[in-house]
């Protein structure tokens, strides 16, 4: 009885002695895993404050391009047009068939 006794306990004191090293191993496996999504993170947040940046610099363009003053001048320099006098406008207004 005594000899079984002293062999369980020496194959749990072997398993949990080797265990340590399994553990160390998970846990170098885990920190590497976890080193690997922050660098993922740091570049996904790097790409997103360059697309910040970029949407940025599109929104001052359109409303720069938008801007009626330039809209104006190409009508006028480019395509020769003039802005119409107020006798010039005719007014049509156009009546709904089923209204009579």
């Amino acid at each position: 009885m005594k000899k079984v006794a002293f062999a369980l306990k020496a194959v749990f004191i072997c398993l949990f002695a080797l265990s340590i090293p399994g553990l160390l191993i998970l846990d170098a496996f885990q920190a590497r895993r976890y080193a690997d999504l922050r660098e993922q993170v740091l570049d996904l947040e790097k790409t997103q404050a360059d697309l910040v940046e970029q949407n940025k610099k599109l929104i001052t363009d359109i409303s720069i391009l938008s801007s009626s003053e330039r809209i104006e001048k190409i009508a006028e320099e480019e395509l020769g047009m003039k802005q119409a006098e107020s006798e010039q406008i005719v007014r049509v207004e156009m009546k709904d068939k089923k209204t009579k």
